[in-house]
C-alpha cells in the first residue's frame, strides 16, 4: 500500500479531505494527516476534526497567520523537512489555500508526486490569491481530480494533458451528505434567539473587507439586507476591525456571532431563507441544500452553482433588489444538482489513488 500524506490547513480542506481519508482508511492504506496550522483558532480548525470524524493530525506544523509571503515561506520550510523525513509515495492537497500551493512547490522540488483534489476551478481573476494558487498547483500536480465539468474544460484550454485529469465529483458534498441528518436548524436558532425567516452571511474576501471604501459599501449592503429580514453574520477574524470601523455595529437586526463549527453553521444555513457570501465552498453547500445564495463577488470559480439555479453574483449596491428576488422564489435548484455530487467522490478518489504506481521520491539537495 502507498504511503500518502494529506495536507490540510483551513476549513475547506478539512471538509474535502474527510471522505478521502475515510475511504483510504477503509482500504487499509498507509496515510498521514498533516495540519499546517494555517487556520489555528479552534473554531476555524480543531472543531472540524471533532465533528467530521477526521483522525487527529499526525503532525501540526503550526505556521499561523501572516502576509502571503511570510506564511508561504514558513510553510515551504516546514514541509520540506516533513516530506524529507517521511518520504511519502504521494502527497494529496485540497483546494486553493496557501498550504496547497506550498505543498505543491515543495513536492515539485523534492520530486514527490502530488495529487490535487478540486483541480481546474478558475475565477479568471488574478487579483485573487487563490487563483494564483490554483493555477500553479495544477501545473505541478498529477493526477488532477476535477469536481465539476468546467474544471476539465479549463485545464484543456491551458494545455494540460487529459491523461492527468480525472473527473471524480465533489468530496465537499460527500461530507454534507454524510452529516445531513445532523443539520437541525432549531437548536442553533434557539441559542441565537432567531426565528425564521432570516439570512446568513459570511464575508472575508480582501476585495470586500481590506479597504475602507469596500468595507463601507459592504456595510451599506448589509443594511439593505436587514431592512428586509434579520441577518446572522458569523464574523471571520479577517476584516473584523475594518468592518467595525465602517459601522457594522450600527446595522439594525444584524446578529454578529463568533465563527461556528461545521454542524452549527450548516444547520443555520439549512434553515435560512437566503445566504449572502463571498466564499467558494458555501456556494456549493447552498446548492446542495437548495438554499438561495447571493455571492458578493464579480466572478466565481464555481459557475456550476449559477447554472444549477441557486446562486447569483451581486454587488453591495444590488443586494437589496437581489434579496427581493431570492425571497420571492427566483433562485431554485434545477433538478438534482450538479453531476458527481452524489456522496461518493471520496471513494472514487481513493480508488484511483490506490491504482497508481508509486515510485520512490527523488529527494535531494539543490
Amino acid at each position: 500500500m502507498p504511503g500518502i500524506i494529506h495536507i490540510v490547513g483551513a476549513r475547506p480542506n478539512f471538509i474535502k479531505a474527510a471522505p478521502v481519508v475515510a475511504a483510504l482508511g477503509a482500504a487499509g492504506a498507509q496515510q498521514q494527516l498533516v495540519h499546517t496550522g494555517q487556520h489555528y483558532d479552534r473554531r476555524m480548525s480543531e472543531i472540524f476534526f471533532e465533528e467530521l470524524g477526521l483522525p487527529e493530525p499526525d503532525l501540526n506544523l503550526g505556521v499561523g497567520s501572516g502576509s502571503h509571503g511570510t506564511q508561504t515561506a514558513a510553510l515551504l520550510v516546514a514541509m520540506e523537512g516533513t516530506f524529507t523525513e517521511a518520504a511519502p509515495d504521494r502527497v494529496v492537497v485540497y483546494g486553493d489555500v496557501n498550504s496547497t500551493l506550498a505543498a505543491a512547490l515543495t513536492c515539485a522540488k523534492l520530486g514527490i508526486p502530488i495529487a490535487h483534489v478540486e483541480a481546474g476551478l478558475r475565477s479568471f481573476d488574478d487579483t485573487m490569491p487563490e487563483e494564483i494558487n490554483r493555477r500553479v498547483t495544477d501545473i505541478l500536480s498529477d493526477p488532477l481530480y476535477v469536481t465539476a465539468p468546467e474544471g476539465e474544460q479549463n485545464l484543456a484550454r491551458e494545455g494540460i494533458s487529459g491523461d492527468r485529469v480525472v473527473f471524480v465529483g465533489n468530496p465537499m458534498i460527500d461530507t454534507l451528505v454524510a452529516h445531513l441528518d445532523r443539520f437541525d436548524p432549531a437548536p442553533v436558532q434557539a441559542r441565537l434567539g432567531l426565528e425564521p425567516p432570516y439570512a446568513v452571511a459570511t464575508l472575508h474576501r480582501p476585495a470586500n473587507v481590506d479597504t475602507a471604501e469596500a468595507a463601507t459599501a459592504l456595510v451599506g449592503g448589509l443594511r439593505e439586507a436587514t431592512a428586509r429580514l434579520p441577518l446572522v453574520l458569523p464574523l471571520h477574524p479577517r476584516g473584523q476591525a475594518r468592518l467595525e470601523s465602517a459601522g457594522l455595529g450600527d446595522v439594525p437586526d444584524l446578529h454578529v456571532v463568533e465563527p461556528l463549527g461545521y454542524i452549527d453553521f450548516l444547520s443555520l444555513v439549512r434553515g435560512a431563507a437566503v445566504v449572502i457570501t463571498d466564499s467558494g465552498g458555501i456556494q456549493e453547500e447552498t446548492t446542495a441544500l437548495d438554499v438561495p445564495c447571493l455571492t458578493l463577488r464579480p466572478n466565481t470559480e464555481r459557475p456550476i452553482t449559477l447554472t444549477a439555479g441557486t446562486n447569483r453574483l451581486v454587488t453591495p449596491g444590488s443586494l437589496g433588489d437581489a434579496l427581493d428576488g431570492a425571497l420571492a422564489g427566483a433562485q431554485k435548484r434545477i433538478g438534482d444538482g450538479p453531476p458527481g455530487w452524489d456522496g461518493h467522490a471520496g471513494e472514487r478518489i481513493a480508488a484511483h489513488l490506490l491504482s497508481l504506481p508509486m515510485a520512490p521520491p527523488a529527494l535531494g539537495d539543490a
